[in-house]
């Protein structure tokens, strides 16, 4: 089987983590960094302890940070490479080159020299032959995939090395970013051949269904050994269940997934999920789905979207291929598929799944469409609280009203003006583009198609839905953000109030009581 796993780490706009371990079963994949055993601290010169992050292309021995503020980092051999202030290496340019902060220096090696290793009798380190000046990290032309003049191998890039399976980067190095700080989908460069080959024999068969309650994800929420959400056992459970999902306040911006929780008392340190926008009374209070995932193409031919999946079955942060098959689930001879499920046939579509629904079945992939309806929930009336919008049906949303209006067998235009026109009175006006954007998908990309059938497999996830999924905030599997029941106010780029925790209890930092922080 396979799992979804963290590829390359992006540089800007996405998450980036050091310490997380790749998830997948392909043992080519790197992990960043190892253990301290086996051979980690094997062939490495260092003239004082130092820690070692391994970025699969190559070792770096992080130097401790002196009173400059800085640390020195070179490669296993001593040779320069770059920098480390506590929560990035750079490199000798001063480029960031991946996030890693103290928590991922666990990896201590002993020194092994007193000065660096600078022989000029190595292969690959005369500095008047191009391309082997070994200031420069990873030139050394006898070294496969490390050839700077061949694009996409240069290993001041994590997870850039041709030769390991699955490292190919998907984001350059300086994307364009869009309104939510995101790499542009176009960033993300040519997909995998494997999302759009021909799986229409494989056997597996399902079909979609449509919502969108704007509801706090279920992969948001914290739990051990709970079916379909996050183990945190320990911080390897929990990175291997994919962390938590990204949740955002009633504005859009990303709050934590949980924080310490609201009883926490002495000699209890205790966490809680964030409280869901579909909970108590005042809803605008708590958090909601980002918006940003809504569906989006790549192509014609192929698009990305998140799901809930069965709740008996399916665990959060896992990928799945769809292919359509021109049908839908009530086909029969007496009830033939409509222009839209043939509009629809051949297509492929990516799901990453970012809920459960103990009302779905196997084989079904409940697909997130704003406009969908918000079936059991809905917290979407409280964020888009526009005068009359119709919502359409609670199950099936603007489609089920617009075939209620036009009858079940019109043609594919019909449906598809008919649906946008409802978008654009629900989502025009919002301030939430992603909405609207999500749900003119819905009728131009995926052909306003009422619960089409499918082939379907497993898939590693693309690195787009893994950077819109995993949480930004919560990337430890314990934190001290300070339990909060109004959301609405934070707005991006403020600073999270936390707690300083011991077995005596909790306070309230210096700093942040100075600002009339932490009230709970």
């Amino acid at each position: 089987m396979k799992h979804p796993f963290y590829k390359s780490l992006v540089a800007v706009g996405a998450v980036a983590m050091a310490g997380l371990v790749a998830c997948s079963d392909d043992s080519s994949s790197p992990s960043v960094p190892q253990g301290p055993t086996g051979d980690v601290c094997a062939g490495i010169v260092a003239t004082e302890q130092v820690s070692v992050v391994n970025i699969g292309t190559a070792k770096l021995l992080v130097y401790p940070i002196d009173i400059s503020g800085v640390g020195q980092v070179t490669l296993a051999d001593g040779t320069p490479y770059g920098t480390f202030d506590g929560a990035f290496i750079y490199d000798l340019n001063g480029a960031q080159v991946m996030a890693a902060g103290y928590a991922d220096m666990a990896n201590k090696c002993a020194a092994t020299s007193t000065t660096p290793s600078t022989d000029p009798t190595v292969p690959g380190t005369d500095p008047t032959v191009p391309g082997t000046d070994p200031v420069v990290p990873g030139t050394d032309p006898t070294v496969p995939g490390t050839d700077p003049a061949v694009p996409g191998t240069d290993p001041t890039v994590p997870g850039t090395d041709p030769t390991v399976p699955g490292t190919t980067p998907e984001v350059p190095n300086n994307p364009e970013l869009n309104a939510d700080g995101f790499p542009t989908i176009e960033s993300y460069g040519a997909p995998p051949a494997e999302y759009t080959k021909d799986i229409s024999g494989n056997g597996k068969t399902g079909w979609n269904t449509r919502y969108w309650d704007a509801c706090k994800p279920h992969c948001s929420w914290i739990a051990k050994g709970e079916e379909g959400k996050t183990d945190t056992t320990t911080q390897e459970s929990y990175e291997k269940g994919m962390t938590t999902a990204r949740n955002c306040n009633i504005h859009d911006v990303e709050v934590p997934t949980f924080t310490l929780g609201h009883a926490v008392q002495q000699y209890w340190m205790g966490y809680e999920g964030t409280t869901s926008a579909c909970e108590g009374t005042d809803g605008g209070k708590g958090v909601f789905t980002c918006t940003d995932m809504a569906p989006i193409a790549v192509n014609e031919n192929l698009s990305y979207a998140y799901v809930a999946g069965p709740g008996s079955s399916t665990t959060c942060g896992r990928c799945f291929h769809l292919q359509y098959d021109g049908s839908f689930i009530d086909a029969s001879s007496t009830n033939a598929p409509k222009a839209t499920h043939k509009a629809l046939k051949g297509k492929h579509l990516v799901v990453m799944t970012s809920n459960i629904g103990h009302d779905v079945k196997d084989g079904q992939f409940d697909l997130m469409v704003p406009g969908g309806g918000p079936g059991i929930f809905n917290a979407l009336n409280i964020q888009v609280n526009g005068q009359g919008i119709e919502w359409g049906a609670q199950y099936g949303g603007f489609l089920t009203h617009c075939q209620a209006k036009l009858g079940y067998d019109n043609t594919l235009e019909a449906y598809q003006t008919c649906v946008k026109d409802m978008c654009d009175a629900a989502f025009g006006n919002a301030g939430l583009p992603n909405l609207l954007r999500g749900c003119h998908w819905f009728a131009d990309w995926f052909m306003a198609a009422d619960n089409p059938t499918y082939n379907w497999e497993e898939v590693e996830c693309p690195q787009y839905l893994l950077d819109h999924y995993l949480t930004t905030l919560n990337k430890e599997k314990s934190n001290n953000y300070a339990w909060h029941t109004d959301w609405s106010t934070y707005k991006k780029g403020d600073e999270l109030e936390t707690l300083e925790c011991t077995d005596k209890g909790c306070e309230c930092p210096d700093d942040m009581a100075a600002k009339g922080a932490c009230k709970q």
